[in-house]
């Protein structure tokens, strides 16, 4: 079954001949619980097609179906709560709350729901990802592959049917960027979660289940990578 449909989406900003096309009529789609690599130069669109995917930005023109649900047919608020509730957010710069620890960093998501965290979860997650020692740290206390094992912590505590990652890795050595990859993928089995992730690195992008590339707005599904 597929958990994402996207078809003839397309993004232009400006108008007449100082219009940019950064993503033209992609179309593909995502089994639940696959892991897929975007891939690309910088300026090739994929950043674009990943907010569009998230609902952060709207669409020229097409459509983005999650789950079932088409999100650009939702009302702004309607489409905020789908987007909490739904899509993990996992970016390259960490964003996390400077004034927040571990613990709390990784529930606030569901604190913005007024929902009371799942403390078993909670308590998994913080084992996986190695944080346990860490739950009562302040972000400036950590390394940055500790930062962004929180950021995917957040991204996974409301269990999220599509997890969004840009260049999760961009900030890391070579350790912590295996590490973080080896984490969503084994969240991406555990959890039945989808993962479609930015890179710019070609061996992380071999890992993934099924490849797509962004050339200068059009995309190329290369399809499984993995047998």
């Amino acid at each position: 079954m597929n958990l994402l449909e996207v078809n003839n989406l397309s993004k232009t900003y400006g108008s007449g001949e100082t219009a940019v096309h950064a993503l033209k009529n992609a179309s593909f789609s995502v089994a639940k619980g696959e892991f897929v690599a975007v891939v690309g130069e910088s300026g090739s669109g994929k950043s674009t097609l990943l907010n569009l995917l998230g609902g952060l930005d709207a669409p020229t023109s097409g459509t983005v179906t999650i789950d079932g649900q088409e999100i650009f047919k939702m009302k702004e608020r309607e489409l905020t709560v789908f987007r909490r509730r739904n899509i993990g957010f996992v970016f390259q710069a960490f964003n996390l709350i400077p004034e927040l620890t571990v613990e709390q960093n990784i529930i606030f998501p569901v604190l913005l729901d007024y929902q009371k965290p799942d403390t078993a979860y909670l308590e998994e997650l913080l084992t996986v990802l190695d944080l346990k020692s860490r739950r009562s740290h302040l972000p400036s206390q950590l390394s940055g592959g500790q930062q962004q094992r929180v950021a995917i912590g957040r991204a996974l505590l409301t269990r999220p049917a599509l997890i969004l990652a840009d260049e999760p890795t961009g900030n890391l050595d070579t350790k912590n960027s295996s590490e973080v990859i080896a984490l969503l993928k084994e969240a991406s089995r555990k959890y039945e979660q989808t993962i479609v992730m930015i890179t710019h690195n070609r061996s992380i992008a071999q890992t993934a289940d099924h490849i797509l590339q962004v050339s200068d707005g059009t995309l190329t599904d290369f399809g499984g990578c993995r047998e």
